[in-house]
């Protein structure tokens, strides 16, 4: 890590490099975060897109309780990326 020097630089300056260095560092780490979540939903989709594992003939109430273990936190996920259910305005 590079150490500001306040007798090379004048203090303004180095305060507008260091929130400059916030600003990348806290887009590389928000990018890295969209990865991730990129990545989760893709899995998540080709799960549904095999219907969860579950052959049509063999779907029991067992099945439904799992699916609504995985929903749950998806919706609470998108109400409040939505503002929407316990988190709208």
């Amino acid at each position: 890590m590079t150490r500001l020097n306040p007798i090379t630089k004048p203090r303004h300056q180095l305060r507008a490099t260091k929130a400059q260095n916030s600003r990348e560092t806290a887009l590389a780490a928000f990018l890295s975060k969209k990865g991730e979540i990129d990545t989760l939903l893709a899995r998540l989709q080709a799960l549904s897109d095999d219907h969860f594992n579950a052959a049509p003939d063999e779907v029991n109430w067992g099945h439904v309780g799992t699916l609504e273990r995985y929903a749950e936190p998806l919706r609470q996920i998108t109400d409040s990326a939505f503002k929407e259910g316990e988190y709208a305005d």
